[in-house]
């Protein structure tokens, strides 16, 4: 878009003020910026490609980036019977954990606060999920504790959240109903006993200390906040899929039986606008991450031969669009990084990620 000089520029407000004065009517909305590449749009962010082969053979699964070149993740040993919690760099594959295959272990529910690494682990029939920690300047990985209830996981970043020297997370309770009471609990993040918090309601965390409702139980979609303890009811026009934070909602506007676009509002209902129309789809759970990116995949005349979709970001700092990859196998977000895989027509699988802190 060209910058008027200031000369121009005081003669194009004078001659808008003159029409708004003389002649009276609508104003048609300005366009869009047009749609860029992410090179161009954000040429100092981070970003790097990574081959999911490892050096030993078997395929690297990212679970979380700590920045660009840095990810956790999981591979099988190359004698297939173990599963492998790794840390990899460019500086190397460092082991963090491993445990047997043969009970088809899970490793979920990543995050990070500062040096320490926190997840999620369960095996088949086993009702039990213990969460576990692992200092990332050293090797060894540590239960921190398997006291972790009816724990409810969304698949988003907020499933556990470090806050105030505890690790948080949601359950439900051990009796009663699961939609009228929900468990929040922490503990420290350096081991100890759990602390059950009690809360009226299904919730689920968000941005800390938010806790969000869907209305899909009490039929009205609401914001708690843990500190205050005061509710935030979000406003609904009953014609739209709502998916919220404390800061913006992700409305899919329908018509009909399908949806026609995709809005960003905020909770209240104000600054609503339009990112994309009803082909597109949110690649992700979270909602406008960092407070500002929203990512979606808009699918290609490839997409139900590949399953591979184009991946895009709006910015709501800026009000575009910007593409990022155009033939995305996924797409994946926590702590700031986004990541997503391409392959190739020989099989060969690449990891790329893009650190969206540095843009």
């Amino acid at each position: 878009m060209t910058r008027l000089s200031g000369l121009a520029l005081s003669i194009a407000l004078a001659a808008g003020a003159f029409l708004l004065i003389g002649t009276p009517g609508p104003t048609t909305p300005a366009p869009p910026p047009p749609r860029s590449p992410a090179s161009v749009a954000w040429p100092s962010a981070a970003r790097a490609d990574l081959p999911a082969a490892l050096p030993d053979g078997p395929l690297f699964n990212p679970s979380i980036y700590l920045d660009a070149t840095t990810a956790v993740g999981t591979a099988p040993t190359p004698g297939g019977d173990q599963a492998r919690l790794l840390l990899r760099s460019g500086s190397g594959v460092r082991e963090l954990r491993r445990v047997p295959l043969d009970g088809n272990p899970q490793f979920e529910a990543f995050t990070v606060s500062g040096d320490q690494l926190f997840w999620t682990e369960s095996t088949a029939g086993s009702t039990t999920v213990k969460i576990w920690t692992a200092n990332l300047s050293g090797n060894t990985a540590r239960l921190l504790t398997a006291d972790t209830g009816n724990a409810v996981f969304y698949g988003n970043q907020y499933d556990l959240v470090v806050a105030e020297g505890r690790v948080h997370w949601t359950a439900a309770p051990a009796k009663g109903d699961s939609t009228k009471e929900t468990e929040i609990r922490s503990v420290p993040v350096t081991g100890g006993p759990v602390r059950v918090r009690l809360e009226p309601g299904q919730w689920s965390l968000s941005a800390w200390p938010w806790l969000v409702d869907d209305g899909s139980a009490s039929g009205t979609p609401s914001l708690r906040n843990l500190t205050t303890t005061r509710d935030h009811p979000i406003v609904s026009n009953g014609t739209e899929q709502l998916t919220c934070g404390p800061v913006w909602c992700r409305a899919m506007v329908l018509g009909g039986d399908v949806v026609a676009r995709i809005d960003l509002v905020r909770p209240d209902g104000t600054d609503r606008r339009r990112i994309a129309g009803g082909a597109a789809q949110s690649a992700i759970t979270d909602v406008a991450v960092l407070d500002r990116f929203e990512i979606l995949a808009e699918p290609t005349a490839e997409t139900d031969l590949t399953g591979a979709a184009a991946l895009v970001v709006y910015d709501v700092a800026t009000g575009r669009t910007v593409d990022v990859a155009p033939n995305a196998d996924g797409a994946f977000f926590r702590a700031g990084m986004l990541w997503w895989s391409t392959t190739t027509a020989n099989d060969e699988i690449t990891w790329h990620s893009l650190d969206l802190r540095t843009v």
